[in-house]
């Protein structure tokens, strides 16, 4: 009987299938998947920049700043008064987001009688020093906020477009993109907003 030399072989060979191998490459892109996952929700959710446009929020945030937006926050819970929104005035896509401040929620009743901020009868606890308003605007009879209505105002009252003016007026909860969170820029004035 002749046997075969070592010469080239044709014939079909079975590869073995490293099974470890394959268990650490899919590992590893399973977790690659899960990072670029959480960086997408987290830039998101929780990484929108908004640029402050104008001086109505000075002087705690100022013209040109840019803050970090929280999309996330108002998913499972309602604003509420004192939070920093950014919003779109009426849902109007074509405009810039505004960055204000919720005073009044839901059920609320406002009013501004001699500069002061009435909420609910009572003057309004401001956490921020403010001035006297010297524009009423819409509320210079008293209106009750329906079902998903908020009042907001600029921090620099005097020289803010906001809830008082028709062309803002009330502010629907499907109107506002989230809460600010996060004052990024300019770098050293960076800090988390409560």
């Amino acid at each position: 009987m002749r046997r075969r030399g070592g010469g080239l072989s044709f014939g079909k060979r079975r590869h073995r299938i490293n099974v470890p191998l394959v268990k650490e490459i899919a590992l590893y892109a399973m977790q690659v998947l899960i990072v670029i996952g959480l960086a997408f929700l987290f830039v998101y959710y929780f990484g929108m920049r908004t640029r402050v446009i104008g001086n109505s929020m000075s002087p705690q945030y100022n013209d040109g700043e840019w803050l970090l937006t929280n999309k996330f926050a108002y998913i499972f819970s309602e604003p509420k008064q004192n939070d920093i929104v950014i919003f779109l005035p009426n849902g109007n896509e074509k405009s810039h987001y505004y960055v204000k401040r919720v005073v009044a929620t839901p059920g609320d009743t406002v009013r501004i009688a001699n500069g002061i901020l009435y909420v609910n009868g009572q003057i309004f606890e401001e956490e921020i020093q403010t001035e006297l308003m010297d524009y009423a605007g819409l509320v210079e009879n008293e209106i009750k906020l329906e079902k998903d209505e908020y009042f907001v105002l600029g921090d620099n009252r005097n020289n803010s477009e906001d809830s008082r003016y028709a062309n803002i007026g009330l502010v629907k909860k499907e109107y506002i993109v989230g809460k600010a969170w996060f004052l990024l820029f300019p770098l050293k004035k960076m800090k988390l907003i409560r």
